[in-house]
């Protein structure tokens, strides 16, 4: 529980985070409204609450580009779980934001060990890695995407921003070289994705590994807020429901059929 107490009530909760009083709300230790509020933007405030320290400015324009890059993605899977949520409870906004959130996914890179130098050396982790991958099954974190064929746009994107502010690293890096290394072991070029790019940015901004989806969500809320908002504009959510459920034909099951399908490449 705690290793001191008030005086009062003899309990103590240690925080880093935030506090208040009768009179003043504190929040990273700074005073909320004088320190902080119309002087922290959003993204600068939720690095600062995980990693516990302020970022430097070429940090945060890395960390808000990657917010950006997933904030939305037209209608994928979670944008048309939160819409047909609305449809189904439009009074309840937190469950549809709920439904869209509890369907994110992403798959993120790791570097551990003895970092390389040169290109090659790169190029040599990266062909372990994807061969790996291929050899147990899985896929290779960070490449497909089942539209953008050739090249996901958002990647070069960030990696520009990263070498525009110094902050090219190791999982950039490493997710560079999968790009140029992979076509060798699965025989065909696939593009670095999205989610793959702004996980390797996340993990080379220092940020926990294990909490990198949840900036993915933090930025996804946004977009399907937005996705709610438009369906209270221009709704189609009732159009979406009619179309598959008018179509629904009934087949015999296939005892043949794989109970576990190849799933589809990663949607955004």
């Amino acid at each position: 529980m705690s290793d001191s107490t008030d005086g009062s009530s003899g309990l103590s909760f240690p925080t880093s985070l935030g506090t208040s009083t009768a009179d003043q709300i504190r929040l990273l230790g700074q005073d909320l409204t004088a320190d902080l509020m119309g002087r922290v933007s959003f993204g600068e405030l939720a690095f600062w609450l995980v990693a516990l320290r302020r970022p430097a400015p070429s940090e945060t324009r890395v960390f808000e580009a990657v917010l950006v890059a997933l904030a939305d993605h037209g209608f994928t899977p979670t944008a048309i779980a939160a819409r047909l949520t609305y449809l189904s409870a439009p009074d309840s906004l937190q469950g549809a934001l709920a439904a869209g959130l509890l369907g994110g996914g992403s798959r993120f890179l790791g570097v551990t060990g003895t970092l390389p130098t040169t290109q090659e050396g790169w190029d040599a982790v990266a062909l372990k890695a994807v061969r790996e991958s291929r050899e147990a099954g899985r896929f290779v974190p960070g490449l497909g995407h089942p539209v953008h064929k050739v090249t996901d746009p958002r990647t070069p994107a960030l990696f520009a921003i990263a070498e525009q502010e110094g902050l090219l690293g190791p999982h950039l890096r490493l997710f560079e070289a999968i790009g140029r290394v992979h076509e060798q072991v699965l025989g065909r070029r696939l593009p670095l994705n999205g989610a793959g790019v702004c996980g390797a940015a996340l993990a080379d901004l220092g940020l926990p590994v294990e909490l990198l989806r949840g900036f993915a969500l933090l930025a996804r809320a946004a977009g399907l807020l937005g996705q709610i908002a438009e369906e209270r504009r221009r709704p189609i959510g009732m159009d979406m429901y009619m179309t598959v459920d008018r179509n629904a034909v009934y087949v015999e099951p296939d005892p043949k059929a794989p109970e576990d399908p190849k799933a589809p490449d990663p949607p955004d």
